[in-house]
């Protein structure tokens, strides 16, 4: 063989051995960024558990305020309704009162009434034309 194909041959393997180092240098570059990224990944995924741990009291605090707040709207209604319902007995007791206390003044207090409220009716039926 002679010198230039020893050269050559030389140069053919240490090209083949540089080739072969950055290939071996890409393959560990490319394991360290999977590492690199699979740190970073369970960090972010400790960071959401974290917030999810904190928060869960708060949505839990959130949620027991709403129900207080629909069971007391629901207990104002009731008191609401309870509270008309016992004004509207009372009105009534007080007219079936005066109605047997005044019986001809009802009559015409009524007739009074009747009377306003047809000639309000009579009035804007007209209006209307």
């Amino acid at each position: 063989m002679s010198q230039a194909e020893k050269a050559v041959n030389k140069a053919a393997d240490t090209a083949k051995d540089v080739a072969q180092d950055v290939a071996d240098a890409a393959k560990e570059a490319v394991n360290t960024t999977r590492r690199t990224a699979a740190n970073a990944l369970d960090k972010a995924e400790e960071g959401v558990q974290s917030i999810e741990r904190e928060l869960n009291p708060v949505i839990d605090d959130l949620a027991a305020r709403a129900q207080e707040l629909a069971t007391r709207g629901i207990n104002f209604c009731a008191d609401s309704s309870d509270r008309a319902r016992r004004q509207l007995q009372s009105a009534t007791e007080a007219t079936t009162r005066y109605v047997i206390e005044q019986p001809g003044r009802s009559i015409l207090l009524a007739a009074a009434t009747g009377a306003a409220l047809a000639t309000a009716f009579f009035m804007s039926s007209r209006s209307r034309k």
